[in-house]
């Protein structure tokens, strides 16, 4: 896109919580309204810049030619922020709305620069308030499943009945007295709703952010959504009399879409080095013959699920990539760690890294699975690379998540515990052949290439996502007269 002066009416801000699943997403969004024209700045806290530049400095630093400005989330740099996750919460939502606003007026009304619209994501719902005070419009990305949009707000508002008083040796069966209906889902049982939920949920401050953030929702003048209408359309369409949700996504890669690859591919930073040498490994194996394995930047599995998951891959025979990255601390009784000797025993079998350029590993020809924890950014770099699933979910929005690849889009299976709540070697063995080649493998893999061409068709010129950017960016603009480079026509 050529460049132009801006006019202050083109100017967003995307304010971002400081991890890497919320950022990349609000990146990708930003990339998307850059080339309708407009400017975009996105913000987050103090510590992405210490990790991403290893700079305390002032100097202006910018992704794909967003932006990036920091504030202060109230802690020093070599705080723990994960130890205590409710304090930090706490903390952020007194100081962040404070500093959030310096940051607008430092950057914005002193210049005399006008904002159109301030873009905030779930973790920080405190920004709509600062987007009020400053009189400026605000939208949200979620950055779930619509589907999980519709059950917290059915579930907060009080909307349907949601049993959920259960124990948690019962999150594993499907009693039918503890399913839940909620429109334009199937029938959920305790197992697939998200933790937040449940009384068992460890984190009361994120049920409080989600359950502030939903009563409030009217406060936003637009709620975006990280899917597309085609995934999940009768989701999309149940909330469109109640609080409508708009898809603008799949927000990843353009190296996963199709798209031109001399561009730089999709906005995104990577907090944890990558080993791109198990592309070059990739490069020696059959087409979809490798299993991958990878439970993203904050899972530690349990000493004995690695070692069923280690057994299970050994047995397949198939070539695996599995990422094992070191856990934070001593969890300590073996958890995250492989079993001894796993690695000798099989190699020339598998190869196991750190942690590697996902989106590029899951757009290769030779792999054939991937074994997830179910988060959503995950998910949906799978679904357009047109790769099927085997689910292992954890937490937070992955239950439901897990129960959407198998019962709504069909390109996966779900790991099952056995009667006394543990995952066994057979259990995991027994997906891996059905996947690789069982009864429903040819279905999986069908269904999986469908959802690739969709997303592909939804990010295009004229499909979906890119009819409602258009339309958001219309709305933004407003009747003032400002035009939009690059726009299309309406």
């Amino acid at each position: 896109m050529a460049s132009k002066d801006y006019t202050p009416a083109s100017q967003v801000l995307l304010v971002a919580f400081s991890a890497q699943g919320h950022i990349n997403p609000m990146l990708r969004l930003g990339k998307r309204l850059a080339s309708k024209g407009l400017h975009v700045t996105l913000a987050t806290t103090e510590i992405v810049r210490h990790r991403m530049f290893k700079s305390p400095t002032t100097t202006t630093h910018s992704i794909s030619g967003i932006q990036l400005l920091f504030f202060s989330d109230g802690f020093t740099l070599d705080y723990d922020r994960k130890t205590n996750l409710d304090h930090y919460m706490d903390t952020l939502g007194m100081v962040g709305p404070v500093n959030l606003s310096n940051l607008i007026n430092d950057h914005y009304h002193n210049l005399h620069k006008k904002l159109s619209c301030i873009i905030s994501n779930p973790f920080v719902p405190w920004v709509v308030d600062v987007a009020a005070d400053h009189g400026i419009p605000c939208a949200m990305l979620w950055i779930q499943p619509c589907s999980l949009y519709a059950i917290y707000y059915r579930f907060y508002n009080n909307l349907n009945p949601f049993t959920t008083e259960v124990t948690s040796t019962t999150l594993s069966t499907n009693d039918s007295e503890s399913t839940i209906d909620v429109p334009g889902l199937p029938l959920l049982h305790t197992e697939d709703l998200p933790t937040f939920v449940l009384p068992s949920n460890p984190v009361s401050s994120l049920s409080r952010l989600l359950s502030d953030l939903i009563l409030n929702l009217k406060k936003h003048k637009w709620v975006l959504a990280n899917s597309f209408f085609e995934l999940e359309k009768e989701a999309t369409e149940s909330m469109d009399e109640i609080c409508p949700i708009i898809p603008v996504g799949p927000l990843v890669p353009s190296s996963l879409l199709g798209e031109d690859q001399d561009v730089e591919d999709g906005a995104g930073i990577d907090l944890w080095k990558p080993e791109e040498t198990c592309l070059d490994w990739l490069e020696n194996q059959a087409p979809s013959s490798v299993i991958y394995v990878s439970f993203g930047s904050l899972a530690v599995l349990p000493a004995k699920l690695m070692e069923a998951i280690a057994t299970a891959l050994k047995n397949t025979k198939h070539p695996f990539l599995w990422v094992v990255k070191k856990p934070e601390g001593s969890p300590g009784n073996g958890a995250g760690e492989l079993p001894p000797e796993f690695e000798e025993e099989t190699k020339g079998q598998g190869l196991v890294v750190s942690w590697c350029p996902q989106t590029k590993v899951l757009a290769h020809p030779a792999i054939g699975c991937f074994i997830t924890h179910c988060g959503w950014n995950s998910l949906l770099e799978t679904f357009s690379a047109g790769v099927p699933v085997i689910g292992y979910p954890q937490w937070s929005d992955q239950p439901t998540n897990a129960k959407l690849v198998v019962d709504v889009f069909k390109v996966g299976l779900r790991l099952r515990p056995s009667c006394d709540g543990v995952f066994t070697a057979e259990e995991v063995e027994k997906c891996l052949k059905e996947i690789m080649g069982g009864s429903k493998s040819e279905q999986l893999k069908k269904n999986a290439a469908e959802l690739k061409r969709a997303a592909r068709e939804a990010v295009a010129a004229g499909g979906s996502s890119d009819r409602n950017i258009q339309l958001f960016v219309q709305e933004i603009l407003g009747s003032d007269g400002t035009s939009a480079e690059g726009s299309a026509e309406p």
